[in-house]
């Protein structure tokens, strides 16, 4: 197996940070270093097809938390808080429920442990629209998004993963084949008699439809000591439009 591509910052107990689908680890480099200050050491993760690390054709949870496994024993980690948003907060249940051994704690940023229909299918399309024969700037890269993705901020956020291939040529460093066919297991739910037993935060957005109060028994079926904290006036990406709120309310737990 292939190994993970990672930033580490700071020295201290080892905190696992795990990115959303089409993310990457630079996302989480301004928090990654506020929490690299108050004494952690942070391991800002790309999951397989995203970011710098490896690309594969088999993509899902199982897989995802075993890369994790891989990193944690090749890093000489015994045990790790793992925090994930979106879809690295699915990988950092199943984790967690898959290996309580080496899991410290475990934080989960807007995402329940259920089944999600596929909703990202317009903005796979429009990067499948990017024409890297002709795209020679990130402005030309924005301007061919624009006619698909209207919100300047997830087209930022997309762009995040262009990359020059060489001197000439722009591509994209997630894997765009193979997350375009494997749409269905992003929303996948975790094994349905999976639990985690040790402390466990879910952090939610106000604004975000993610995780509503519905869903509050089936955490607690899978993680029964969970809490669940609301980062009020955020959407989905509650760690980037509050990112004070969710370093406060993350840290607190982590110390508790």
């Amino acid at each position: 197996m292939q190994d993970l591509y990672s930033i580490v910052l700071g020295e201290g107990t080892p905190l696992i940070v795990l990115h959303g689908f089409l993310g990457m680890s630079d996302n989480w480099k301004t928090l990654g270093r506020r929490y690299a200050e108050e004494g952690l050491q942070v391991h800002l993760v790309d999951q397989r097809n995203h970011g710098r690390s490896f690309h594969s054709d088999t993509f899902n949870y199982d897989v995802l938390s075993e890369d994790l496994k891989v990193y944690l024993l090749k890093k000489n980690i015994p045990k790790a808080i793992i925090l994930g948003h979106s879809m690295g907060g699915k990988t950092a249940m199943q984790f967690a429920c898959t290996y309580p051994e080496l899991t410290e704690k475990l934080v989960v940023a807007d995402i329940a442990p259920k089944f999600y229909p596929p909703h990202h299918q317009a903005i796979i399309n429009a990067l499948n629209t990017l024409d890297f024969d002709r795209i020679t700037s990130r402005k030309d890269a924005d301007e061919q998004l624009a006619i698909h993705i209207k919100e300047w901020g997830i087209r930022q956020f997309l762009l995040k993963n262009l990359y020059w291939e060489h001197k000439t040529r722009l591509g994209l460093r997630i894997n765009l084949p193979v997350l375009s066919q494997r749409m269905a297991e992003i929303g996948e739910n975790i094994n349905s008699t999976a639990s985690y037993s040790g402390d466990t935060l879910f952090l939610r957005g106000g604004r975000s439809e993610y995780i509503n109060e519905n869903d509050f028994p089936e955490i607690k079926r899978h993680f029964p000591k969970a809490r669940l904290e609301t980062i009020e006036n955020t959407g989905h990406w509650l760690h980037a439009e509050n990112p004070n709120q969710f370093f406060s309310l993350s840290k607190e737990f982590i110390d508790s």
